[in-house]
């Protein structure tokens, strides 16, 4: 049977794999609203579903499953009143792991994390990892460095503001569904100010783009183990020209290299889509993980599959249709 894991968060963080795993994760969801049950194998975020007395699980970037981790989650979700719990692990895809899911229940759910990312590999020499780039991101990396554009670590609550402005901006501008402003202050008090103030080697950090006594783009990475990782970014429309977004990859890579870091995961990939284009002139390995997997443990499973399905196709034509945008 699963064991509700104790409160001690350094034997905990020792075992996650992924910042999205890490104590100081979970801590932020619960702060945001969401029951955080911790494990053996890692912890879950639980959320209500309305009307109904049920919930559902979230188990994102876990281990890669086994017999017994499936069993024990469906025990917990059982007791819990868990229609299912969605699983994401951070393992890269084979078939055994596929084979035994099936086994088990679990079917495909709808994503939360692309199913592919890619990966840099720091430990390579900076003259090694700029030859490998494409011709056009070499040219616009140097372009920015021409003009005078300055990439710094800058974590003070100035660059912070400035990255909630450029924030609302890009997410007016590109039209995509982000997370809320209330959310990013929450997660960057949490794995940011609260960590430093306790003394703690912050999980995130804010890289800016600076042309001419302005900050132009700022990234929010993630430092966890020996990985860096891009999961948020945003920039102005102004000065576009000047290519400050190739210089960021570029100095975060650096950045990752002087902390010793390994690999630099970043995040996300859809084939077609700009930001991947982007980050494929960075030469990334493309890595596959398992994928999404829902572990269903009750018939209502299919009916909330239903209605979800229903919710994002009117989202998304209602967005076609402008009658509304996605907000910050």
């Amino acid at each position: 049977m699963i064991k509700k894991k104790p409160d001690k968060k350094e034997s905990f963080n020792k075992s996650a794999s992924h910042p999205l795993q890490a104590w100081e994760w979970g801590g932020f969801r619960k702060k945001w609203g969401n029951e955080i049950i911790r494990t053996d194998y890692g912890q879950l975020t639980i959320h209500k579903l309305p009307l109904i007395p049920y919930k559902i699980g979230m188990f994102i970037k876990g281990p890669v499953p086994t017999k017994k981790i499936l069993d024990d989650l469906k025990m917990l979700s059982k007791k819990e009143k868990l229609i299912f719990i969605k699983l994401e692990p951070n393992a890269s895809k084979n078939q055994k792991s596929v084979k035994l899911l099936k086994q088990n229940g679990a079917v495909h759910g709808k994503t939360l994390f692309t199913p592919t990312s890619f990966w840099i590999d720091l430990t390579k020499n900076e003259e090694a990892l700029m030859r490998s780039f494409q011709s056009k991101t070499r040219y616009n990396i140097r372009l920015a460095q021409r003009k005078g554009v300055v990439v710094r670590e800058d974590n003070s609550d100035k660059a912070f503001e400035k990255y909630i402005k450029l924030t609302k901006e890009t997410v007016k501008r590109q039209g995509f569904y982000a997370h809320s402003e209330k959310y990013h202050r929450l997660m960057w008090k949490t794995l940011h100010k609260d960590m430093v103030n306790k003394g703690e080697k912050p999980i995130a950090r804010l890289l800016t783009a600076h042309y001419k006594g302005e900050i132009i783009t700022t990234w929010i990475v993630f430092v966890w183990k020996d990985f860096l990782y891009y999961p948020y970014g945003a920039s102005a429309n102004k000065h576009k020209n000047v290519m400050a977004n190739n210089l960021v990859m570029w100095e975060a890579i650096r950045y990752g290299k002087k902390l010793g870091l390994k690999t630099f995961d970043l995040w996300g990939r859809e084939p077609g889509k700009g930001f991947t284009r982007f980050k494929e002139g960075y030469n990334p390995k493309v890595i596959e993980f398992l994928g999404t997997w829902d572990l269903v443990t009750s018939s209502f499973y299919y009916l909330y599959r239903a209605a979800e399905i229903l919710r994002w196709m009117l989202l998304r034509s209602k967005t076609k249709l402008s009658f509304t945008r996605p907000k910050f």
